[in-house]
């Protein structure tokens, strides 16, 4: 790795010049080292009132920091994708309930009848009638907002968008196939794919005897409560459910394969 001099290391999955003394790439994700190296004594005492010099800015990777399409430096680190599907559910949600919003035209409710646009529209469309759909609004976003946040962090949010568009669009199209009159609201499939997606490369860190960021309880409460709302809330599909985590584990393991490749 690097001596106590160097100011820093070059990640070797993104090639960003970063930290020795972290263990985790900022900009991609990818593993350093199992652990930090420990700060030398006589540093200690440095920095203070000045910038000391093993902590100076190492140089921008202007690959890392226009990727992906094109995004700022200013606007990287920010959760586009998840960002925008939290705020425009809410805003959705809010509208329907007053009635300036017809939240029929956006869910599914049986056959599509040529309105394709109900494939991505249901996923940020919720009911807003009675404590089930409520709790379930609330689960689900939170849920798709804390993992979204890792997935964007860690593959961008082009990655994350595919991810969380794509396995609702193919859970809906599921579930039309097997029923004649599906009813699917909100997004349980794409917070259990952002879920897989993230946790799943970090549990198999763990059972390697890695380090590992995953809160194993946290997780799987997530997902237990995701799983189980279908059977007691209307609109929320279990087949979305289902697809959404296989979407995700698939994802995380094809992830987790390239990086340890990497």
């Amino acid at each position: 790795m690097s001596s106590g001099a160097d100011l820093f290391v070059v990640c070797k999955q993104c090639g960003a010049e970063v930290s020795p003394y972290i263990t985790e790439c900022p900009y991609c994700g990818g593993r350093l080292r199992k652990r930090a190296p420990k700060l030398p004594r006589e540093r200690l005492g440095e920095g203070r009132g000045r910038l000391a010099p093993h902590r100076r800015r190492s140089p921008i990777n202007l690959r890392v920091v226009l990727a992906p399409l094109g995004v700022s430096e200013r606007a990287r680190g920010l959760p586009v994708l998840t960002t925008g599907i939290v705020a425009g559910s809410v805003l959705i949600w809010i509208l329907g309930a007053a009635g300036a919003v017809p939240i029929e035209k956006l869910l599914i409710a049986g056959p599509l009848h040529g309105d394709w646009w109900r494939l991505l529209t249901y996923q940020l469309a919720y009911q807003h009638a009675g404590l089930g759909l409520f709790i379930y609004g609330v689960v689900t976003l939170s849920a798709a907002a804390i993992f979204g946040s890792l997935v964007e962090s860690r593959y961008g949010w082009g990655a994350a968008a595919a991810l969380y568009l794509g396995s609702g669009a193919a859970a809906a199209l599921v579930a039309l196939a097997i029923y004649p009159h599906p009813l699917m609201s909100g997004a349980s499939a794409g917070a259990l794919a952002l879920l897989a997606a993230w946790s799943l490369p970090e549990l198999r860190a763990a059972v390697a005897g890695s380090d590992s960021d995953v809160d194993v309880l946290g997780v799987g409460a997530f997902a237990i409560v995701l799983l189980l709302i279908p059977l007691v809330v209307p609109g929320a599909s279990w087949t979305a459910a289902v697809i959404g985590l296989l979407a995700g584990a698939l994802f995380g393991a094809g992830a987790g394969l390239v990086r340890a490749a990497a």
